[in-house]
This record gives C-alpha cells, sequence and structure tokens, in this order.
C-alpha cells in the first residue's frame, strides 16, 4: 500500500471530517495526477478495518476493472458487481498480475458498475440496505436524476463519497443536494500550480500549431460539448492527420504519448499514419475488445507503442502509464474534459522535465492555461447576462516560428523573440493592429485624434438658437454639457486604468492592445465625438470595473 504524501493525508482528514460534521455525502476534488485512487484505497482500508460494508461504484467496465485492481493491489477482497464475462476477465487479470484473485462474492467490500446496479436494483436491494459507505469515481456525473444519483439512492443508510478532478458539468447543473446533486460539502486538494511546485506533478509546455481545424459554438449540444458527427465532419474537412504527425516529428520525436482523437474512423487513419512515418502507434477506443486494448497498453508501456490515439477512453477515469506528450485532436467545450485531457501530460517520469501538450484545435485558446485558478462550487451555474470582460483573460496565439502560446496582447514571443506579423505601414488600422495605437501612422493617428474634439455647449446653443430659438439652445446646451461630462468621465477612467498598467510595469502598447482585445474598440474610438454620452458611460463603467477588480 502507498503511503499517502501530506496533502492526500490533509484530504483524507477534511473527508473524514466531514462526515463526522454531520454531511452524509462530501464531494473531495483534486486535479488529474493527484493521486485520488490512493486516497480512496486507503479511506476503503479503513472501512474494512472498521468492518463496514462498502461499494465502490465504477461508471464503465474498464473502470471496473481498474477499480478492482486497485483494491487487490492494496489487499482487499472484494465482491464484483459486474457481467460474468467483465469478472472473468478481471478475475484473469488479478491472477495475471498478483498470482491469486481477489474476488470473494461474500466479501464486505464490492466494486460495482453503475449499469449492473441499476439493471439488478431488486435483485440488490437487501445488500444494498446494509452497506455503510458508497464511493464514486468521476462524481461530477452524479445527479438525482441519472442513474449514478439513482445508484447511490440505493444505499439509503450510507455515507458517501465522491472524487473527481472538475466539479463542473457542462449543462451548468449543480452538484450539491440543494442543486441537482447529492453532495453535502466539498473539500478541495492543492491546486494543479501548488501540486507542480511540491513536485507531485511535472510542469508543462505547450505548443499550437497553425491549424486549418474549424468547429462553431453551434455544434454544442445541451450536454455541454461538442456533438460527434460535427467534430467528425471537422476532422474530416481539416488536415489534421497530417499535421498531428509533422508537430509530433518537430516537437517531441521519441517521446511517448496519448492522442484525443474525435472518432474511431480519424483515430485510426492518425495511427495508420504514425506507423507509415515510422512510429509506433495504435488506436484504441470503447469498441476495442478488452484484451487487445490491455495488449496495447502493456506494450506502451513497454516502449514497444510511442504513441496510443483513443477515442474519449484516456479522457476520464482510465489509468494510463505516465506519457510525456499529450496530443489534442478533438475539441472540447467542457473545462472538465479539457482539464482531464491535458493533465495526462502532467504524471511524474524519471527524467521528465515536463509534460508537453500540442494543441490542434484550440482548446487551450478556448480554455486558456490549465493551472488558472478556478472557484469551483456545489451551486448550479445560472444562466445569466455576460459579465464585463477581464482584461486579464486574454486570448491566447500560438508563435508562428515555436508554435508556443503567448498573451495576444504582446508584440512578440517571449520565447524565442519572434515578432507578430503586422501589416505594412499604409495599411495599417485599429483592427489590423489589434487597436496598437503606437503602430498607426502619423496622419491616421492626427485624424482619429481630432475625431474625438466635440464642439463647445456655446457653439452648439448658439448653432440650435438660431434654427429654433431660445428654448433650443438651452436644450441643446444642456445635452452638449453632458456628454462633454461623460467624455470626461471616461477619459479620466482610462487614464487611471493606464497608470495602474504602467505601476505593474506594462508598457502603453501593450495596455492599447489590452484595451482594444476586451472592449472591441481601441482607445481614441471610445472617445469618438459620434458617442453619445450614454455609450461614453456605459464604457467608462466597464474600464471603472476593470480597476477596481
Amino acid at each position: 500500500m502507498k503511503q499517502l504524501r501530506p496533502d492526500q493525508q490533509k484530504l483524507k482528514h477534511d473527508i473524514y471530517a466531514g462526515w463526522n460534521d454531520g454531511a452524509q455525502n462530501v464531494l473531495a476534488v483534486a486535479p488529474t495526477g493527484f493521486g485520488k485512487s490512493v486516497v480512496v484505497s486507503d479511506a476503503t482500508l479503513d472501512g474494512e478495518r472498521d468492518k463496514l460494508q462498502q461499494a465502490i461504484i465504477a461508471h464503465r467496465k474498464e473502470l471496473v476493472g481498474q477499480m478492482s485492481m486497485h483494491m487487490a493491489d492494496t489487499g482487499i477482497m472484494h465482491r464484483i458487481i459486474a457481467p460474468k464475462n467483465v469478472i472473468s476477465q478481471i478475475v484473469a487479470k488479478h491472477r495475471e498480475d498478483f498470482g491469486r484473485s481477489f474476488h470473494n462474492p461474500t466479501a464486505r467490500c464490492s466494486v460495482a458498475g453503475v449499469d449492473t446496479l441499476i439493471a439488478r436494483k431488486q435483485e440488490l436491494s437487501d445488500w444494498a440496505s446494509k452497506v455503510d459507505r458508497w464511493i464514486i469515481d468521476e462524481a461530477h456525473h452524479v445527479l438525482r436524476s441519472n442513474k449514478w444519483g439513482k445508484a447511490a439512492e440505493m444505499f439509503s443508510r450510507a455515507r458517501g463519497l465522491g472524487v473527481t478532478a472538475s466539479p463542473t458539468r457542462g449543462d451548468g447543473q449543480g452538484l450539491g443536494r440543494h442543486a441537482d446533486g447529492v453532495f453535502d460539502v466539498m473539500f478541495l486538494a492543492p491546486r494543479m500550480r501548488e501540486l507542480i511546485q511540491m513536485g507531485a506533478l511535472c510542469d508543462y509546455e505547450i505548443a499550437l500549431p497553425e491549424s486549418d481545424f474549424r468547429i462553431d459554438d453551434d455544434a454544442i449540444t445541451d450536454s455541454g460539448d461538442y456533438s460527434p458527427k460535427r467534430m467528425r465532419e471537422a476532422s474530416e474537412r481539416s488536415r489534421i492527420v497530417g499535421d498531428i504527425v509533422k508537430e509530433y516529428i518537430k516537437h517531441a520525436y521519441g517521446k511517448r504519448g496519448i492522442c484525443f482523437a474525435t472518432d474511431v474512423a480519424t483515430a485510426g487513419k492518425i495511427a495508420a499514419q504514425f506507423n507509415a512515418f515510422g512510429i509506433p502507434a495504435a488506436a484504441i477506443s470503447a469498441e476495442t475488445p478488452d484484451i487487445v486494448r490491455d495488449n496495447y497498453v502493456k506494450r506502451f508501456r513497454r516502449g514497444e507503442f510511442w504513441m496510443l490515439v483513443n477515442v474519449d477512453l484516456f479522457g476520464e477515469g482510465f489509468d494510463v502509464p505516465a506519457v510525456e506528450v499529450v496530443i489534442m485532436a478533438r475539441p472540447t467545450a467542457s473545462l472538465g474534459v479539457y482539464l482531464q485531457q491535458f493533465g495526462r501530460a502532467l504524471r511524474t517520469l524519471p527524467g521528465k522535465l515536463y509534460g508537453l501538450v500540442i494543441d490542434h484545435v484550440g482548446n487551450v485558446k478556448r480554455h486558456k492555461y490549465p493551472d488558472k485558478h478556478h472557484i469551483w462550487t456545489l451551486d448550479r451555474r445560472e444562466k445569466r447576462a455576460k459579465a464585463v470582460k477581464d482584461p486579464e483573460e486574454i486570448d491566447l496565439i500560438g508563435c508562428k516560428e515555436c508554435s508556443r502560446p503567448y498573451p495576444r496582447v504582446l508584440s512578440c514571443c517571449p520565447r524565442c523573440g519572434a515578432a507578430q506579423p503586422v501589416p505594412a505601414p499604409g495599411s495599417r488600422t485599429p483592427e489590423a493592429v489589434d487597436g496598437d495605437l503606437i503602430l498607426l501612422d502619423r496622419d491616421k493617428l492626427a485624424a482619429m485624434r481630432a475625431a474625438t474634439a466635440l464642439p463647445l455647449p456655446a457653439d452648439v446653443a448658439l448653432r440650435a438658437g438660431y434654427v429654433a430659438g431660445p428654448a433650443a439652445a438651452a436644450g441643446a446646451a444642456a445635452r452638449a454639457i453632458e456628454k462633454h461630462a461623460a467624455q470626461r468621465r471616461l477619459s479620466d477612467a482610462i487614464a487611471q486604468w493606464a497608470a495602474i498598467q504602467r505601476s505593474i510595469g506594462r508598457d502603453d502598447q501593450q495596455s492599447y492592445r489590452r484595451f482594444y482585445l476586451t472592449a472591441g474598440m481601441d482607445v481614441l474610438t471610445s472617445l469618438s465625438a459620434d458617442r453619445t454620452a450614454a455609450e461614453y458611460i456605459k464604457t467608462a463603467e466597464m474600464v471603472e470595473q476593470w480597476w477596481r477588480q
């Protein structure tokens, strides 16, 4: 049995504290690679010593086998609740790896597949009523209304533990009992960046090669992720199969990795392309026979395969040997799926300096860096009006030379120094240079500055009075004064924000770009005289919120 690290021991302590404080069901959140299965195995061993009836629930047959192997590795005899052929395969693997079977139909601990539990609900009801503790991996699936929630409901007297890397769902439903789920309290392990700093995970690098893979947001289904059909069609329209092998050779030749593909047919093409270039690879999916899949993973572990191309198999739950490179050839709108996939590159290996992620489908641009701080909650994610965009949340671009990502506000790659391409001087517009006014020619800049000048209220009143009389003149003067005040408020807000930017070491060129990429217009256009007072005020309120954040 592996000794728990201090951070793993702390999470286990929090779980028990939650139960002791009266929570029936506890959710534990830890990044991919943290060692959630080690914590679960240790807690299960405690339950075995205390003679508790326990049920460990997995949601796919391969994960039932995986969890059974964890129990066997801990030395726990257990019952396997699954189809007979799955039980036979797991027992055979026990004997192969441990020299004996740890399956015992009368054991206090049970490892069960969720579909088998639901299908045999009546038959298993007496046993379920005596279970003291249930544990569900990948617990972001658990809602009261679905099969995972209904399986948990079978254990009426039990305390529950759910574990997941990301307690968020694409459909926005909340995992708390007060929302759509079953959990009463949530505890967090250290975040990804903390685990990297303590050496529990390795650091990462990202490559964003140029790609013609395109998929629109209208391909997102009610599940919160892209339609499998639309992903397959996008792959077929693109050059992604050839690009994947070319970029692997460029950035990671000789390193072992896994590739996430959109569909079985595309996975087969990618694996074939790798093999055509002398790079040993295999395609693997849930459709691959168990004995073949296990053989491929063993061969990968021994280094006989350099690349395993998979379809939605290694994303969540499934244990994969530590790898050096992850290739993203499957887009995802789900933050949880993205973090699961990215995390596969972060497991430590002797001599491994960093995990490399090569993203061909825009996942990094879509979700930003994986160690970005997220605020997790058990609440439902309500649909609401779009909040003010954060100027620190700037899109990433891939360097044309080294493919490494960097924020679009920078004029050159901080890794290799290559400059962002910009139009020739005569054809530059604010849009063409991301609002960078420093790159505009003198005449264009002068014209834009002139366009911000507002007429004096007295002149406006004089013209209005000449046309429509004294009352009109007074009204026009009042509106002009209001517009001057609104423009001044916006100008002051921008000046205050710019001063803050300078105080943290950012030059004006970067600040111009940051303003444009956040506000959707450049600084001078935001002050243009053809805008209304209400438009000035709206932009001023946005900028004021920036420097209050």
